[in-house]
């Protein structure tokens, strides 16, 4: 999962008049209404959410921050999505499609989806299969670059057969039928708002920052990186479950502050990725203002080694481009030693607690493609060993590993939080005793993850030698997931930095071998690719698993109806929540 502190972002654009804080007259705004009502005056129809992370845009397609689609979740809807249990449930589908009801075709080529008629957008438009088709097209267009493109690669076609009812062609057999237009990747934007922004000026679209949605909640005002407001939909088709008059979202401070502000001081009543010392929230709890709740998904905090070389530049001035491999990197004997010297059963022990468990694997759900052929292990006389044979050793007596005038040094990078850099400090330690200079960074998350792509700290421009985050699968098929390291997910500035294969990992038997379970039909042969594709990754580490993060929030004593999954936002189900007396 990934993170973010108040900040401003500089990549927000202008919008019209509307500036600093986005609460105007346009269609896509609802007003918010300032007199003495029933939100002011009753707490329980006030959602107060702390989000330390705070989202600086609000269409999830640009964007890499988990907090992001959080908050667009609110107002945004997929055509379907997994609950808790992993259960395929429809949002703004009638039906789930099957081989039984006609909507999945045998021959694993194509999938029918039929769309509630009751639909209408947050303007009071109605929602069509129009709008489903124009949301592809977005996601694949290549001016527009989308996060969830890779996603949609599979897709030949989208195409209306009646004003309800969208047919998705593959371009092969897919049997992950479900993998597109479900879940968080698969929220379904308005054409009739979007189509003049499908292009290089897709982030300077309105509604990028007051989003027209079908969900329970419309935003009514946002402050990128500060704050979002939301209030009924006033069109929403189930308007007798929503039971707040106002949902606010407040971002800043840090992930113990918010977890303060629910289970110590009763000031809020959602308080979003708790990242926190394990024995904080045990003392914090003390107060029985609030409690945890915990699900331990398919998330894991993981040291991302960059591949190519972040101190040279093109002409074009691109650094970390795929021209200049990494000085050590690119040897894996020097990749295996770093990973050798992770000690993650002191990270967990010291920090996480029963937040966390040490971890060996990419994939970590769903249980049937998990492997079991990885392990962990934490040897610095190996490591230093490795580094010895593949000739990094310190030629000039200053204490630092050298080779042909290049000297062991590296750049780590991760988000502000406090959890994050005592990770980090145990990692300097250790890597430091092999003779490995390490020089610590510690980015604001909205900065770190705000996908602008001139900003040269994004996860995508990776202008470091080392950086740590938390992510995971979103789909019980993990065939996306896995997709994230192919050849053609390098960001690069020729695709104005998207893609999500930040280390610029590329390896033709990996690409290959992906391509044989996409379309495989055999669940049993499909979990044996996959797993097969876990351990390539890890035998070469291409990435460094360090823990198996559960979900952690705190929510208030009496809110109701908080639900966590695996497979989407922590806002999924937010028209069922409720607060009690």
């Amino acid at each position: 999962m990934r993170k973010i502190r108040k900040s401003r972002v500089n990549f927000i654009l202008a919008v019209s008049s509307c500036l600093t804080v986005i609460s105007c007259n346009s269609p896509s705004a609802i007003t918010e209404n300032n007199n003495p009502t029933t939100s002011d005056t009753d707490n329980n129809k006030i959602l107060k959410m702390i989000y330390w992370q705070a989202p600086t845009i609000l269409n999830p397609h640009l964007s890499t921050g988990f907090k992001d689609s959080e908050a667009s979740r609110i107002t945004l809807e997929p055509l379907a999505t997994f609950d808790s249990d992993s259960k395929l449930i429809p949002v703004l589908a009638q039906i789930i499609p099957s081989v039984e009801n006609g909507g999945v075709a045998n021959d694993g080529l194509s999938v029918t989806w039929k769309l509630r008629q009751d639909v209408k957008w947050s303007d009071g438009e109605k929602f069509t299969a129009s709008d489903v088709i124009f949301t592809y097209q977005f996601i694949n267009n290549p001016k527009v670059g989308s996060v969830n493109s890779g996603d949609y690669a599979v897709v030949k076609n989208v195409e209306a057969l009646d004003e309800y009812t969208v047919k998705i062609t593959f371009k092969q057999v897919t049997p992950a039928w479900y993998s597109v237009f479900v879940g968080g990747a698969g929220m379904i934007l308005p054409e009739h708002l979007y189509a003049q922004y499908n292009g290089e000026n897709a982030r300077e679209a309105p509604f990028n920052l007051l989003p027209v949605g079908t969900g329970g909640y419309a935003v009514s005002q946002f402050k990128p990186g500060d704050s979002v407001i939301y209030q009924k939909n006033p069109y929403y088709r189930q308007p007798e479950t929503l039971n707040f008059e106002k949902i606010e979202i407040k971002g800043g401070g840090d992930a113990t502050s918010a977890a303060r502000a629910v289970l110590q001081t009763g000031d809020a009543d959602f308080a979003y990725n708790l990242q926190v010392e394990s024995n904080i929230l045990d003392e914090l709890s003390k107060a029985n203002k609030g409690k945890i709740i915990t699900n331990f998904g398919s998330n894991s905090e993981r040291i991302l080694l960059n591949y190519t070389d972040p101190n040279k530049e093109t002409p074009e001035g691109e650094r970390s481009s795929v021209k200049f491999p990494h000085p050590f990197f690119s040897n894996v004997k020097v990749r295996q030693a770093f990973a050798l010297a992770v000690d993650k059963n002191t990270i967990t022990e010291q920090l996480y607690g029963i937040t966390g468990k040490p971890t060996s694997n990419f994939l970590l759900a769903p249980p049937e493609f998990v492997s079991t052929n990885t392990t962990s292990e934490f040897n610095l006389d190996k490591a230093g060993k490795l580094l010895d044979e593949a000739g990094w050793k310190d030629t000039n007596g200053n204490g630092i590993r050298d080779k042909d005038g290049v000297e062991m040094k590296v750049l780590f990078q991760t988000t502000v939080n406090s959890l994050r850099q005592k990770t980090q400090a145990i990692i300097k330690q250790n890597w430091e005793s092999l003779g490995i200079e390490v020089e610590l960074k510690s980015i604001d998350a909205s900065v770190m993850f705000s996908s602008d792509p001139s900003n040269n700290d994004t996860v995508e421009h990776f202008s470091a030698d080392v950086q740590m985050f938390t992510t995971g699968s979103n789909n019980p098929d993990p065939t996306p997931y896995f997709k994230v390291y192919t050849c053609n997910n390098i960001p690069q500035k020729s695709n104005n930095w998207s893609g999500d294969n930040y280390s610029r990992y590329c390896n033709p038997e990996y690409d290959q071998l992906l391509q044989t379970v996409i379309t495989e039909l055999n669940p049993e042969k499909r979990a044996i690719i996959f797993k097969q594709l876990n351990d390539l990754l890890i035998e070469n580490v291409t990435v460094i698993p360090i823990i198996h993060r559960a979900d952690v929030v705190g929510i208030a004593n009496n809110l109701q109806g908080v639900s966590l999954t695996a497979w989407d936002s922590r806002t999924w189900n937010i028209t069922q929540w409720k607060k009690t007396n």
